[in-house]
């Protein structure tokens, strides 16, 4: 609560609340339906995301911008209720007080925690890895699409939308493709998929049609990957991390994978005026590949089956 009432708007309040979820949800939903929570997030999640920009201009249209200003406030008024409702008291950490610990020991513990066992280290460094390379691409798409594709504005638009609805398709059927695949292989495939998005977005070209449809087949696997290996990297953590130190491995991955999207995007942008658009998307599907290599060469190539039970303390992996 402390880190809340230090907020000053919502969109400070984003990163502590993105940082919770999973663990609330480690902590109240039973070992055997994380995966089934973490899929139903990531649905909602891609839901908003798709639309949610749309609705926020219908409503500037139609109702003024402080109207519209208005109606996201009491949205997360109505999250703050919501989430004030949840009675699970879940399994109870046996964490130390934080008052009676100093910062760098807690960051500390957060990132062995995340290093330690060698999944969570191989689910670390390729997402760190995806996340430099989608930043890379993510900065150039549009200049892309319009500069080297000349596709139009609408065009444009309802490409980039199909993400989204890849990605919705990505969190209803995920569950599904995990129980075949199990964690492991499903994260891998995960992260197969968002780096070949690259490589066939890059191959588009000649006339408009077909060009439209290589791209299309780009944004699907764009949506459909990180839907994947997201929800299989949460579960894989929620269940190896003890629940005290969960919400510092949370915070640890998160500030090690979001903190290469401002370095992604300067490469990026750097890459893209220096070699092009295109060849900016090939060298950044690479790197994109070589995290992922590192999955396959990692023990999660053999995951298949996580522990029901408690977890255990990183050192005793």
């Amino acid at each position: 609560m402390a880190a809340v009432r230090r907020c000053r708007d919502h969109r400070d309040l984003q990163p502590v609340l993105r940082d919770r979820g999973p663990v609330v949800r480690a902590l109240t939903a039973p070992r055997r339906e994380l995966l089934a929570a973490n899929s139903a997030f990531a649905l909602s999640n891609s839901v908003v995301a798709t639309s949610g920009s749309a609705l926020g201009g219908v409503l500037v249209q139609l109702l003024t911008a402080p109207v519209a200003i208005a109606v996201d406030a009491a949205s997360f008024l109505l999250s703050a209720i919501s989430n004030a409702r949840i009675t699970v008291p879940g399994r109870r950490s046996t964490a130390a007080d934080p008052a009676k610990e100093s910062m760098f020991k807690g960051i500390w513990g957060g990132v062995r925690a995340a290093l330690a066992h060698p999944a969570l280290r191989a689910t670390t460094i390729a997402a760190t890895v995806g996340a430099l390379a989608g930043q890379m691409q993510g900065v150039i798409v549009v200049l892309f699409l319009v500069r080297d594709l000349g596709l139009s504005a609408g065009l444009v638009g309802l490409v980039i939308a199909l993400a989204g609805v890849a990605g919705i398709i990505g969190a209803t059927i995920g569950v599904q493709i995990t129980s075949r695949l199990a964690n492991g292989p499903a994260f891998i495939v995960g992260t197969t998929l968002s780096s070949l998005a690259g490589l066939v977005m890059a191959a588009a070209g000649g006339p408009t049609a077909l060009a439209l449809a290589v791209v299309i087949i780009a944004q699907l696997l764009r949506g459909w990957g990180p839907t994947l290996w997201g929800i299989n990297q949460q579960t894989i953590r929620q269940v190896l991390v003890p629940p005290e130190l969960l919400a510092r491995t949370q915070a640890t991955w998160r500030f090690l994978v979001h903190g290469m999207q401002p370095i992604g995007a300067l490469l990026g942008g750097t890459l893209g005026a220096l070699t092009g658009f295109r060849a900016t998307l090939v060298m950044s599907s690479l790197v994109m590949l070589t995290g992922t290599a590192f999955a396959v060469l990692s023990p999660l190539r053999t995951l298949r089956q996580l522990p029901d039970t408690e977890t255990s303390t990183p050192s005793s992996h």
